[in-house]
């Protein structure tokens, strides 16, 4: 046996897309959305992928082998929904409200 264990797994660190998902052998993986623009870090085996955030785990996913397949948590995307429910509303906030306007016609005296 070596002195030192052998490395397994596959490790990798990336900044979080828009989409929040993340991409590993051809799969896609949702991410929690709160960390969208962070640098997060990616952690897989044979089994599992996990993303953490500053030491957080912010996605577990079972791994797929299968290729071209994308795994999204409900949670996740559920908290993607509400994240651009409230950013819409920020940018749209409501009714413009009435405007009193002059008439620039010629007044007669």
């Amino acid at each position: 046996m070596p002195p030192v264990a052998p490395v397994t797994g596959w490790r990798a660190s990336t900044r979080l897309a828009l989409d929040h998902y993340i991409r590993l052998d051809a799969n896609d993986y949702s991410v929690h959305p709160s960390v969208i623009g962070r640098r997060v870090e990616i952690i897989a085996d044979l089994h599992r992928v996990q993303v953490l955030c500053e030491g957080k785990l912010v996605a577990d996913h079972d791994r797929l082998w299968a290729r071209h397949q994308t795994l999204s948590d409900p949670e996740h995307v559920a908290a993607a929904k509400a994240l651009r429910r409230d950013r819409i509303t920020l940018i749209r906030p409501g009714p413009e409200p009435e405007v009193q306007t002059r008439c620039l016609g010629l007044a007669t005296k």
